[in-house]
């Protein structure tokens, strides 16, 4: 599983808010193309309307990244979290998740313990995708 916790703290009219929730990158990004927005999710996750000014006090304030699991983890650095990073990497895990069962019944070898095969597999992939 590769999960992270994504937190904000901010105030809107006096009030204080400290909002959390646990993000489920296997099921968001079998659904999306892009990351969506961790303050939307936050938002939805909290019942905030993404159309209110608390929505916008929210987007200003900095988010704070923990608990990172699988994949995920490799790219949390001090609260800090490269989503980009993690959602190219995350992608590459599947696509190799479908040609290692490919190499190992045509060619009878294991991807990871060829790294050159698996660059030319994922380039092969990659240019059968139109990209």
């Amino acid at each position: 599983m590769n999960s992270i916790k994504v937190a904000v703290e901010f105030s809107f009219k006096g009030e204080s808010y400290a909002l959390s929730a646990v993000v489920d990158f296997d099921e968001m990004l079998s659904k999306y193309d892009t990351m969506p927005s961790f303050h939307a999710i936050l938002a939805r996750k909290n019942d905030i309307d993404t159309y209110s000014y608390l929505y916008e006090v929210m987007e200003e304030a900095d988010l704070e990244f923990s608990d990172a699991t699988g994949l995920a983890s490799q790219f949390l650095e001090e609260g800090r979290f490269d989503s980009e990073g993690f959602s190219g990497a995350w992608r590459e895990s599947r696509v190799l998740d479908l040609l290692r069962p490919v190499a190992k019944r045509i060619l009878d070898i294991d991807l990871d313990s060829d790294p050159k095969l698996r660059e030319a597999m994922l380039e092969a992939y990659r240019l059968g995708k139109g990209g």
